[in-house]
């Protein structure tokens, strides 16, 4: 069996107006000015108070922690009113993945096992993945930590699995577990950070990511 391992926001979820509208409602709440955009997508990926801390380093910590707070609050009613939609062609590609009999679908992530579930459950695809890496039980990315507890519950080795992502963090997370990479195109940090970090091929769409995944883990 092949492994193949899931980021989900900005790899098949496009959070980023949720993200955006939460992260300049918290640092509202602070009264701290809000970073930019580019800003605020470039630590997408991260844990959150890791995220925070990247944004304002030299803010007291106490006050992060409240940003933090009042980031988790407001996406929590972001995703109650409207879940954050699928990128078009993710549902397809992941159903057809999931009921191949040479690989296993996997999600590694920065978001809440509460926010994963949510994610999932609202598009019905809670029964695709075999295992999911939250930021509940894990250090942050580009720890290899989600990707190796991966391998690890699903008894397949480094050298059987591709770690998916749109960020620089997913492709330093994989190259430190070992694993194969791959960087979409689509996502929100770009193309040059993904090559920079390592990404052992980038794609541009979800049929050349099919491809890309058979061809990674050798199933061609």
């Amino acid at each position: 069996m092949r492994l193949a391992i899931f980021d989900v926001d900005g790899t098949i979820s496009d959070s980023q107006a949720q993200i955006l509208h939460a992260m300049r409602f918290a640092f509202a709440q602070e009264a701290v000015a809000a970073p930019d955009r580019a800003a605020i997508l470039s630590i997408v990926g991260l844990s959150l108070p890791q995220a925070v801390a990247r944004l304002v380093p030299d803010l007291d910590p106490m006050r992060q922690d409240a940003i933090v707070a009042a980031y988790k609050a407001s996406y929590m009613d972001a995703r109650a009113a409207q879940p954050a939609p699928l990128y078009p062609g993710a549902e397809d590609l992941l159903r057809r993945l999931a009921a191949r009999d040479d690989l296993l679908l996997a999600v590694a992530t920065g978001k809440s096992r509460r926010g994963l579930r949510a994610l999932l459950e609202h598009h019905g695809l809670e029964k695709i993945f075999v295992t999911c890496q939250v930021a509940d039980d894990h250090p942050s990315k580009p720890s290899p930590s989600m990707v190796l507890a991966a391998l690890s519950e699903t008894g397949c080795r480094a050298q059987q699995a591709v770690m998916i992502g749109d960020t620089s963090f997913d492709m330093e997370m994989g190259a430190a577990a070992g694993v194969a990479t791959i960087g979409v195109s689509w996502g929100y940090h770009p193309v040059t950070e993904l090559i920079g970090a390592g990404a052992g091929r980038i794609v541009d769409d979800f049929a050349a990511l099919a491809r890309g995944i058979d061809e990674q883990l050798e199933l061609v």
